[in-house]
């Protein structure tokens, strides 16, 4: 596994570095990360309570309190009364929240396809078996 730091070092830099250059790629008034952490997790997985969505996104709910209000003021995400116990809610993204999310990953997908356009079509495959790669490393759990 030590024989593997390296290689995990290397890739980490440059995962890191393209996240940055994503990130850079938005536009203004774009959704804050944690505002995307959100959406993305319940555009993934449905409709959730705050507390899964904090400890899918490995946060506080306490920390993301700000960001689940301003959702719902924004009119992204709809809380209601959860089914089970009412007096737990549940957010689930509205069709204008599914929109918000589509259009900043659109304008990240163009830049990514127009950075893609000057590579050659082995090194766009390469990055096409990376991505499915990366899928799996991010769903790991440790034993």
């Amino acid at each position: 596994m030590n024989h593997l730091l390296p290689d995990a070092a290397r890739i980490r830099r440059g995962l890191v570095r393209l996240n940055r250059r994503l990130r850079q790629e938005r536009g203004e008034g774009s959704l804050s990360p944690n505002q995307l952490s959100v959406l993305g997790h319940l555009h993934r997985h449905g409709s959730a309570t705050p507390g899964e969505v904090a400890a899918a996104e490995r946060q506080r709910p306490q920390s993301l309190t700000r960001v689940f209000a301003e959702l719902e003021a924004e009119g992204l995400v709809v809380r209601e009364p959860g089914t089970v116990d009412r007096r737990q809610s549940v957010l689930s993204l509205t069709a204008e929240g599914r929109r918000a999310l589509e259009r900043d990953m659109a304008e990240r997908d163009a830049w990514l396809a127009e950075a893609l356009a000057s590579l050659s079509p082995t090194e766009q495959g390469v990055l096409r078996l990376a991505a499915d790669l990366m899928e799996r490393l991010a769903d790991h759990q440790e034993p």
